[in-house]
Order: structure tokens, then C-alpha cells, then sequence
């Protein structure tokens, strides 16, 4: 024993200065990635203010100054009802779970600091290095071990009490986002999606009508999905073919511009460069060599009428058992969510709800059930071989850079007291532990597709547990305290009756670890985060050197996307972290409140000025998975305290009632936040994962009251929301409701009501000079508020999206129309679907656009080009088309026809045109113009040029408007139009 505590003192004296090598280095790495971030901010708009361009009216954040600072009290200002409007309920929950535990760690800090740390310092236990500020210096018998089990009883009772507040505040803001117009205008919102249906009601629509006609309403519309491989295949053999054919074009624009100012330069004939070759074969030098452009361009016309001809008759396709059933009701598909719908084991068994065709793993949607569940054996099978895998390879990376195994190294055996060797050890392994940990989403998330899993979206919220108990398991009890297990198991193989004796001084020991490792993702990893260096590099690097076309320069510049599906876990694991030490080493409720304080901040920003959030909208679904993460972090501290308290009676000789009680306590806690568990699963999640009927009556009675932010503290009826219509009383209500959500987490409503009754000036409207602050303070509501005068007025009808069973003034039911313009806002337009875009047997009419072809001179080239490319990028121009990038919720809305919404939720193939537009640039001497004439020819008018939006700049590089969309043209529009005139004749 003699030895290994020396080797634990030796551990505790490396712990110093691997902690304060650890903090100057990852405080000296994230204060130059956040300057940087300040500096290259106001330079480059589309990598860090994309959502102030890019997006609808209504949810664009207004422009910040190029101060590099000004970005801090721009975002700190937006209120809480601008927030949800601008980018939705996930991610203002999101916010509010950062924000919540951020506090959290604030008040833990204060309370730990005052009274553990201290106690820790004075306990006079023996410890050395770090471990003089954990409870390893209180000695067994000490009664000071009260401050450390009174404490966390309080710092439990303050993260219960800021659960069951924000599940308060969630319950209500999802209610609303339910039944707010703005969603139940989109029909998705009344939709389901049923899997395993059974061959009797595969067959017919109308038996799966008449089955789900028993709910109230009744139903609008039943598509059963078809199975539609051949015409995939088609369509992703025609997709590469234009791929190719695009890159080969522009490579030789470029080429021919850069032969042609060089022979005009010596004063030489020019010639055309070579054209490219290939072989039709995919076997290597098999068949003779063929033009390329001319063998693509006939292939891809060949494919568009395989594609169109196969698309005309949709009913050829088998019909697979899964189907889409619309409702009239958006209660009714909540009701039939929740309803054992068939007598058949496995029948009808996987219920969707709020579905959206870009949502949808269509290749999952005809597994049957037995299928299903092998897949899903399967993968956790699979899953379990890839956790033990994991661990081997994490223990033994971090076994490899530990101190015992570096010291075995010829030359490194004296570097204990070095500089390098305390950087070294304090962020090698946490950076080998997260590189390591980048990799295993990728499979995880293969994993749940080849399950069998139907949607996206559940793709991503299932990997947030998987991935978190995960990180739990291989993050934190095997990588953090390898060396503290390993300890314990082998000295405790020695002498078994030692394992108790050496939790209390190993367990403390690993709070280096934890430190080094929360340090390093609070500077460095919040300060990558917000530098988004992997876009910067998409934007700027390496287009120069990989994206060669148009299209592939503007895919580099889509907008990012958050990954909720990793980064969520990763936060619940710095929580458990965090907590789990509270009381062992209090100076971890610091650092994490710093993480937390730090990604608060960078999250605002990102969301509001870069994130696209348009294909993640659950409703907020993923914050009752934080909440139970963070209670698997509640129970692990629980368990340590009760292990810590046992630990410490049996090192204690002189066992009596008061170390007994000590024991008793932390027990009782543990048992009392079991029933607190119990208690948040029964009353709370059913409200949250399903429209409660009574809500649903009570908007539909009143619904103004879906229109407007509510009270999200208020513990009354959805009806006691008052709705006042004096507009001095709107402003004041306004700011009422955003102090209720911003400091109702923190204090007492009571308080809060009791403060503004004494200081009534708090609910005059903010009065602010600043863009930023003005546009947060007047900010609009997700749909104008109704009021009496308002409800009449039918220029807000016209405005307003109105949901199908809802009304704005009285009980009539607003009529479903059958047009079939069924996309809302920026996307009027569906995608056209293959079988109704025809084969093109004659030119177009070229009158509304003159061809290129018509050029005549290259001076008129370049000045139709620079016109064009002004055209593209003008306000006026912008506002009127579709913008390639647009981050708006897009979804078919309930005034959709029956044919439109056939379309809409079709398979993606038979929604694929069928006529093709090659984005590819002009040259600025009309050197190609033949040959763009020659492809459209070859593709025997399903094919078309379209240069407007690219070009070839003086240096020979390919420009392109990242904001224009070639296939937004109006050349489909004209075939479709050509088309029903033939037919009509």
C-alpha cells in the first residue's frame, strides 16, 4: 500500500501542473480562434451572417455593425418571442436548456465556493497537488462531511426545481406551436404516416378511409406510397450523367477563353481545344472512344424519356404497405397516434406524426414488421460490438499518453517537471478522446437507417440516446477514469477489503481529467464553433481547388446545420460531468459554468445569423430528451455522494449514529428524485408528445389565443390568457409575457408581479436607438395578433395562413380550396413530377428570352453577360424569385388539391423532371455557342442551357450567384405549357 500511495502522490503533484498547462493553453487557443472570429465576422457575410440574406422576410436578423465586439449585445437583446419567430421552437428551447443550466452552474459555483471549497482546503486530510480542493482532504470522521451532504442536497433541490420550471414553460410554448395558424396551416400538421399496413387495406384506398373515417372529421385524402426503384435508378443514372456533362462543359469554356487570349495575345490562328473522350463501357478500354459531349448529351435526352414515359402512369408501380392519411382534423391524427389501429400482431404498429416529405427515408417505407425488428436486434447487436470496440481503442489511446506509459520512453524518464510534458498530458488526451469520439456518429446514425427507420428526423432523435449513453459509458466511466478503475481493481485483487478504502482518494483524483477535458471544449471547442473554420474552408479554399462548376461552387456555400443529433449528448455530458463533482471537487462548478456561459453566447449568434434550421422542426421534442439526460447526471452524483459516505464510514474507526446518517441522507435523496423522475414521466410527457383534446377544444373556440406568445409561467386555463385589445395593453402584455420567460426560471412569479406592480415604468415598450434592439423590441409575433377590430380585416385573411379546423373570428370553418399551389412562402411552386413533364418534340418558344445562340459579336457577349449577372444579383430581381439557399420552412399547406397533394407526397423520383437545364458559364467570345447549341440538340429538347448567373471572370476562374437557381427556370414551365397545347389540339 506503501507504494501506491506514493504513486498517488506523485499523480497529485503532476495534477498542478497539468491543470494550469491545460488552462493557459486552452484560454490562449480560444481567445485567438474568438478574435479571429471578431476580425473575419464583418469580412465575410455569407460564412457568418448568411440568416440575414438568405431567408424569408420574417425571419432575417437585421445586419450588425463591423465593430468587432458588436455581435455580443446585438444577439443578447433579441427577446424571447423574436427568437421563436425567427428560428423556431427547437432551437429557442434549445436555448433556454443552455441558458437554464448555465444558471444552474452560477449558483452552484457561488454556494460551493463559500462553503465546500473551503471546507476541502482546511480539512487538513493529507492531500496533496489538486486534491486539496476535493472532499479526498476531509478525513472519515470529520463532521464537516455535513457541508458537503447539506449543500448537495440543496444543489439537487435547484436542479429539480429548474427541470419542472422549463418542462412548465415547454408543456405551454408546445401546446401553442401545436395549434398556432402558422402550423396548422401546413397539412403536414394533420397528417400521418402509416407503416405495416396489411395486403387487405394495401390494396384499397377506400378501406383505409373507411378505417380511419371513425375519427373526428373524418378523412380528406389517403396515398398510398409505390414502390418506384426502376425510375429511381433512372433518375440517379441521368443525375451523374449531368453532373459529368456540367464539369466537362465548363472545363472547356474555361480552356477555350484561356487558348483564345493567348493566340490573341501572340497573334496566332486560334484553335479549339481538344474535346474529351469516353467509352461507353464501364469495363476499362472496352468500345471505341466517343465524343463525350455528345454521348452524354443523347444519353441524358434518352434518359428524360425513359424517365417521362415511366412517369406518365404512376399506377404502374406496385403499391408498398405504408400510406399517407390526411385528415380534416388536426386533433383526429393526434387521436389515431395513439390508438391501437389493427387486431394483428405487428399491423399498423408505426404511427408518424407532423410528416413532411423531405423528412421521409423512402427506401424504409415497405419493410414489414418482422423485418423491422431483426434489423433493429441487429443493430444493437451491432451497436454493443461497436461500444466494446470503442473502449479497447479509447483505453488504449489514453493508456498511451498517460504518465506511467510515457515515462517508459527512453529520454522521457525525468520529464515529469517539464512545461511540455504538463501541455502534453493535460490536452493530448482530451483531443486524441474527441477526434476519436467525431467518428462514431457517422455509424450510428448508418445503424438506425438500416433499422428500418422512416424518417430523418427520428433518425436524429433516437441517436441523441444512443449517443449519449454512449459518451456516458466510453467518455466518462472508461476514458476519465480508466486510471482510477484500474487502480482500484488491482490493488482491490490484492486485498479485497481495500476497495472501499480507496474510492474516497482515487475518485476525487480523475477531477484533473474532467477539468482538462471541460476546459478544452469550453475554450477551444466554443471558439471553433463560432469560427465555423470547415465552412470558411468550404466557402473560400476549397472551391479553388474542387469545386469546378456553378452548381458545385454554390453547394459548397450552403448555408450549415446545426447537428442536434451529437451536440446535445455532448452537453448532457458536460452537465454530468459538472454535477457528479459538485461536491467532490467544487472548482469543476466553475469551469463548467464557463462552458455553459460561453456556448449560451455562441448559440445565440449561430442560430440567429448563421444556422438553417429549416430541417429540423420536431416542436421542440428534443428538449425532454436533455431533461432526461440531465437526470441520468442527477442520479450518477447521487450515487457517487452514497458511495462517497459509505466509503468514508469504513475508513472511519469509530462507527456511530452520525456517520450512519450520513449514509441515510444521500439515500433518501436518491430515493426522493426516483419518485420526482416518476412524477415528470406521468404528468408531463404525455402533455408533450400529443394535442391534449381540451386544448385543442379551447383554441378552436378562441383562436386568438394560438396567434399570440403566451404566458409561459402561467399555471392556469389556455383560456385565462388574456387578449387585450387596447394597443398601450398589447405593448405592455408583450413585455409582461418576455419578463415571465426570461426570469421565470429564476425567480418566483410572485416575486416578478410583486416587482412590477411596485416599478409599473419596467413594462413600458423598450425604447432603443440601435437596428438590433429596435427590431427584438418591435419584433412581430409568429402571426399578427387578432383583435376585434383586426379579425374583420381581409387584407390579414389574405396575410394570415389560416388553419383548417380553426377560425379567426367565428366557428365557421374556413372551406379547403382545391388550389394546387400547396408550398408556403418562398416556394410557390411544386416540384413538377415526371409524369407530367412531357417529351419535347419541338423547339421551345424562345421569344420571352433570346437565345445565346443569337450572339453576334463578343463585345455583346460580355455586355449581355455583365447585364445578366446584374440582374441576378439586384434587390428587385432577388425579391421576385425563389433563392437557391432559402432557409424557410417549407410544406404543403391545406388549401392544397387532392392531384397537389398526390404530387407533393409522391415518391422523389416520380417528382424528378424529366427535362434537364445544364448550369454551365458562357465564354466572353461566344466561342462555345455552337457547342451549347449542339448539346441541346443531341438531347432532342429535353435539354437546356442555362448560363445566366455564372460566368468566366478576367483570370479564367468560373464565378457563379450562389442565390440563383438554375432549375427555377421557366424553361420547365414553357414544356409543360407546350405540352397542354399538343394535347389539347
Amino acid at each position: 500500500m506503501s507504494s501506491s500511495s506514493a504513486e498517488s502522490d506523485n499523480t497529485s503533484d503532476n495534477s498542478v501542473p497539468t491543470f494550469t498547462s491545460s488552462l493557459i493553453f486552452n484560454v490562449v487557443v480560444g481567445a485567438a480562434i474568438f478574435v479571429a472570429f471578431c476580425i473575419l465576422r464583418p469580412r465575410f457575410k455569407r460564412v457568418y451572417a448568411p440568416r440575414t440574406y438568405a431567408v424569408g422576410k420574417e425571419k432575417r436578423s437585421p445586419p450588425i455593425s463591423n465593430w468587432p465586439l458588436a455581435w455580443i449585445p446585438a444577439v443578447l437583446k433579441v427577446d424571447d418571442d423574436a427568437i421563436v419567430q425567427r428560428v423556431g421552437l427547437d432551437t429557442y428551447m434549445f436555448l433556454r436548456y443552455m441558458r437554464s443550466i448555465f444558471v444552474i452552474f452560477v449558483v452552484l459555483s457561488f454556494l460551493s465556493l463559500v462553503t465546500i471549497l473551503p471546507v476541502n482546503i482546511t480539512g487538513d486530510g493529507g492531500a496533496t497537488g489538486l486534491d486539496v480542493l476535493t472532499i479526498a482532504n476531509v478525513p472519515s470522521e470529520s463532521a464537516k462531511l455535513w457541508v458537503h451532504i447539506v449543500f448537495f442536497m440543496v444543489f439537487v433541490a435547484w436542479v429539480l426545481r429548474n427541470i419542472f420550471v422549463e418542462l412548465q414553460v415547454y408543456t405551454r410554448l408546445r401546446i401553442w406551436w401545436l395549434t398556432n395558424p402558422s402550423h396548422t396551416s401546413k397539412v403536414g400538421a394533420s397528417t400521418i404516416m402509416v407503416s405495416s399496413l396489411p395486403e387487405a387495406l394495401t390494396d384499397s384506398d377506400d378501406k383505409i378511409q373507411k378505417t380511419f373515417n371513425m375519427f373526428p372529421g373524418g378523412v380528406r385524402q389517403v396515398i398510398v406510397n409505390r414502390n418506384c426503384s426502376d425510375l429511381e435508378e433512372l433518375v440517379e443514372d441521368r443525375d451523374s450523367y449531368v453532373a459529368t456533362l456540367e464539369k466537362l462543359l465548363t472545363s472547356y469554356a474555361a480552356k477555350s477563353e484561356k487558348l483564345y487570349k493567348k493566340s490573341t495575345k501572340k497573334g496566332t490562328e486560334y484553335k479549339a481545344p481538344k474535346r474529351p473522350t469516353m467509352r461507353e463501357s464501364k469495363i476499362p478500354f472496352k468500345g471505341p472512344k466517343l465524343d463525350s459531349f455528345e454521348f452524354l448529351a443523347t444519353k441524358i435526352g434518352e434518359l428524360n424519356r425513359k424517365i417521362a414515359e415511366m412517369g406518365a402512369d404512376p399506377e404502374q408501380f406496385k403499391r408498398q404497405s405504408s400510406a399517407f392519411v390526411f385528415f380534416n382534423k388536426q386533433i383526429a391524427a393526434h387521436m389515431a397516434a395513439q390508438t391501437v389501429l389493427d387486431y394483428k400482431p405487428f399491423s399498423m404498429n408505426m404511427v408518424s406524426l407532423e410528416i413532411s416529405p423531405d423528412d421521409i427515408i423512402w427506401s424504409n417505407l415497405n419493410l414489414n414488421p418482422y423485418d423491422r425488428r431483426i434489423r433493429s436486434y441487429i443493430s444493437l447487436a451491432a451497436t454493443v460490438g461497436i461500444v466494446i470496440v470503442w473502449t479497447l481503442m479509447t483505453s488504449a489511446l489514453t493508456a498511451l499518453v498517460s504518465v506511467k506509459n510515457l515515462r517508459k520512453i527512453p529520454g522521457l524518464e525525468n520529464m515529469s517537471d517539464s512545461k511540455f510534458f504538463g501541455i502534453f498530458t493535460g490536452v493530448v488526451p482530451a483531443g486524441v478522446l474527441a477526434i476519436v469520439m467525431a467518428l462514431l456518429p457517422i455509424i450510428l446514425r448508418l445503424l438506425l437507417r438500416l433499422e428500418g427507420t422512416t424518417r430523418v428526423s427520428e433518425v436524429n432523435l433516437r441517436l441523441l440516446n444512443r449517443y449519449f449513453f454512449f459518451q456516458v459509458w466510453n467518455v466518462y466511466l472508461v476514458s476519465i477514469f480508466t486510471s482510477s478503475i484500474l487502480t482500484i481493481a488491482t490493488d482491490g485483487l490484492k486485498d479485497p477489503g481495500s476497495i472501499i478504502d480507496l474510492i474516497p482518494s482515487k475518485v476525487p483524483g480523475s477531477s484533473t481529467t474532467i477539468l482538462t477535458y471541460i476546459l478544452l471544449l469550453a475554450f477551444a471547442g466554443a471558439a471553433k464553433e463560432i469560427l465555423q473554420i470547415v465552412r470558411l474552408a468550404l466557402r473560400y479554399i476549397l472551391p479553388l481547388l474542387f469545386a469546378k462548376t456553378p452548381r458545385k461552387i454554390c453547394n459548397a456555400e450552403t448555408p450549415a446545420e446545426f447537428d442536434w443529433a451529437t451536440s446535445i449528448p455532448t452537453h448532457s455530458l458536460i452537465f454530468l460531468m459538472g454535477f457528479s463533482y459538485s461536491f467532490i471537487a467544487p472548482i469543476v462548478n466553475c469551469f463548467a459554468a464557463v462552458y455553459f456561459g460561453l456556448f449560451y453566447l455562441v448559440y445565440r449568434y449561430q442560430f440567429l445569423y448563421v444556422y438553417n434550421d429549416s430541417n429540423w422542426v420536431t416542436g421542440g421534442l428534443s428538449f425532454p430528451k436533455s431533461i432526461k439526460q440531465t437526470m441520468v447526471g442527477v442520479y450518477i452524483s447521487e450515487i457517487y455522494m452514497l458511495l462517497m459516505m459509505v466509503a468514508k464510514l469504513a475508513n472511519n474507526d469509530n462507527i456511530n449514529a452520525n456517520a450512519i446518517l450520513r449514509i441515510i441522507f444521500p439515500a433518501l435523496i436518491l430515493l426522493l428524485t426516483i419518485f420526482a423522475h416518476v412524477y415528470i414521466n406521468d404528468a408531463y410527457m404525455p402533455i408533450i408528445n400529443y394535442l391534449p383534446i381540451r386544448g385543442a377544444v379551447e383554441i378552436e373556440e378562441n383562436p386568438r389565443i394560438a396567434s399570440k406568445f403566451p404566458d409561459v409561467t402561467a399555471s392556469g386555463d389556455i383560456t385565462n390568457d388574456d387578449l387585450e385589445t387596447d394597443s398601450v395593453k398589447i405593448a405592455e402584455d408583450r413585455v409582461r409575457r418576455m419578463i415571465y420567460a426570461t426570469y421565470g426560471s429564476l425567480v418566483p412569479r410572485k416575486l416578478i408581479d410583486y416587482v412590477l406592480n411596485k416599478v409599473p415604468r419596467l413594462l413600458n415598450p423598450k425604447k432603443r436607438d440601435d437596428p438590433i434592439a429596435s427590431s427584438s423590441s418591435s419584433a412581430p409575433q409568429i402571426l399578427p395578433e387578432i383583435t376585434e377590430t383586426s379579425a374583420s380585416s381581409p387584407d390579414l385573411e389574405e396575410k394570415m395562413p389560416v388553419p383548417h379546423h380553426y377560425s379567426t373570428h367565428t366557428g365557421v370553418v374556413r372551406p379547403i380550396s382545391d388550389n394546387s399551389n400547396i408550398l408556403s412562402v418562398d416556394s410557390q411552386n411544386v416540384r413538377n413530377a415526371a409524369y407530367s413533364v412531357p417529351m419535347i418534340d419541338e423547339p421551345l418558344d424562345q421569344t420571352d428570352a433570346p437565345s445565346i445562340h443569337s450572339v453576334t459579336s463578343a463585345t455583346e457577349l460580355r455586355q449581355r453577360r455583365r447585364q445578366a449577372l446584374a440582374s441576378c444579383t439586384s434587390v428587385n430581381t432577388m425579391e421576385q424569385r425563389k433563392s437557391r439557399y432559402s432557409m424557410v420552412d417549407t410544406g404543403p399547406l391545406v388549401s392544397a388539391g387532392a392531384n397537389a397533394l398526390a404530387e407533393a407526397f409522391s415518391n422523389p423520383a416520380l417528382r424528378a423532371n424529366a427535362a434537364t437545364c445544364l448550369w454551365v458559364p458562357l465564354d466572353n467570345f461566344g466561342l462555345c455557342n455552337e457547342l451549347y447549341a449542339n448539346v441541346e440538340s443531341w438531347g432532342e429538347g429535353t435539354i437546356k442551357v442555362v448560363s445566366e448567373g455564372t460566368h468566366i471572370d478576367e483570370k479564367g476562374h468560373v464565378r457563379a450567384d450562389v442565390e440563383f437557381d438554375p432549375d427555377d427556370t421557366d424553361f420547365i414551365k414553357r414544356a409543360l405549357n407546350s405540352h397542354s397545347k399538343d394535347s389539347a389540339n
